[in-house]
């Protein structure tokens, strides 16, 4: 758990006030994006998004946390600038981020996402792909068509992130095939695919706020460790979390044999728990999740924090949060934008969704 209390640090209604802000001035520019899509593309896209329901009708869906909306429009204020000059880089980053959350359900084989059915269970894998292409190339249009020189280096930022995303996914797939990966090609995998893009996220307002490269930079450090410690509470979840919170089934990692920090943790801790733990995933490689009880998912869970791997992975988020707070001390800004920065990483490591 982050500390309780530092001077001018934000409360948890103050989180939620931030978080509803991004959402009020980036969704109006987020739909007008997506209504340039040709159909099917636009309502396939808005069913993604929670703005309709599978049959088209109006909906007032789970659209996300808006961590990275968030993170984008306060990074403009970090620089001085009014808050709605990072609303481009918000909806870009968002764009983005949904691009990726399309193509990772229908390779993960994820049925829900938020509480409902995924794109590709609904609209078929062949939408999935269009949208999710066709959300990426909006991204890129959101910004350029500022026509600014500030939007060409917020873009520079997002097609690094961006390619950087696509690297982690490669290789959280080519993990799955591997009896045995180190911590260390864990932590570049997550920071490929989940802090490459909150480092942009944290950075892309100060970028078209007109902040220094030294500025943006620093920046991004807070959101790439912050990325890093998302990603950790995201992979307990992923074995512990409460589906009700998370919209996702039981145990959804272990489903997917992914090699999340608290398996590879657990692996390589050594000790009788940790060997038995390795046997076992060895012999899940040759059978088929329709093989296995819900016993026997939560057997293998309890093996993991006998091991070592749950705690680890905890202790690794808190680790990276402090990392992440550190880095905003070489940034001059307002105190109540350091103050709401905090708030954002302590609320990203006690989440519970």
């Amino acid at each position: 758990m982050p500390p309780a209390s530092t001077a001018a640090r934000a409360t948890a209604a103050d989180v939620t006030a931030l978080l509803e802000r991004a959402r009020t001035l980036a969704t109006p520019v987020l739909r007008a994006a997506v209504d340039r899509l040709a159909p099917p593309m636009d309502t396939v896209a808005a069913y993604h998004f929670g703005w309709i329901d599978a049959q088209g009708n109006p909906a007032a869906g789970d659209g996300g946390k808006a961590v990275r909306p968030a993170l984008a429009v306060l990074s403009a204020e970090a620089a001085g600038a009014a808050p709605e000059t990072g609303v481009p880089g918000a909806v870009a980053v968002e764009l983005v981020h949904n691009f990726s959350l399309l193509h990772d359900d229908l390779m993960d084989g994820d049925e829900q996402r938020r509480h409902r059915d995924t794109v590709w269970k609904v609209h078929g894998p062949a939408q999935a792909i269009l949208v999710g292409d066709a959300l990426f190339a909006l991204a890129n249009e959101v910004l350029l068509e500022l026509g600014t020189v500030e939007a060409g280096r917020a873009t520079r930022r997002l097609t690094t992130a961006s390619r950087a995303l696509i690297d982690g996914q490669a290789q959280d797939i080519s993990y799955e095939h591997r009896d045995r990966v180190s911590v260390e090609e864990c932590l570049e995998m997550e920071g490929n695919k989940t802090g490459a893009l909150l480092a942009c996220a944290s950075s892309i307002g100060a970028v078209l706020g007109g902040a220094d490269e030294r500025t943006a930079d620093t920046l991004e450090k807070y959101g790439y460790h912050l990325g890093l410690a998302f990603q950790a509470v995201d992979d307990l979840l992923g074995i512990w979390g409460d589906p009700e919170a998370t919209g996702k089934q039981t145990w959804s990692d272990l489903r997917q044999r992914k090699k999340s920090l608290p398996v590879v943790a657990a692996l390589a801790a050594g000790g009788s728990a940790s060997e038995r733990l390795g046997e076992i995933l060895a012999a899940d490689a040759k059978s088929s999740d329709a093989d296995f009880s819900e016993e026997e998912f939560a057997a293998r869970a309890a093996l993991i924090e006998e091991a070592g791997g749950r705690e680890w992975t905890a202790e690794e988020a808190r680790r990276q949060h402090t990392i992440a707070i550190e880095a905003l001390d070489a940034v001059d800004m307002p105190d109540r934008v350091r103050a709401r920065f905090t708030a954002l990483a302590d609320f990203v490591v006690v989440r519970k969704r």
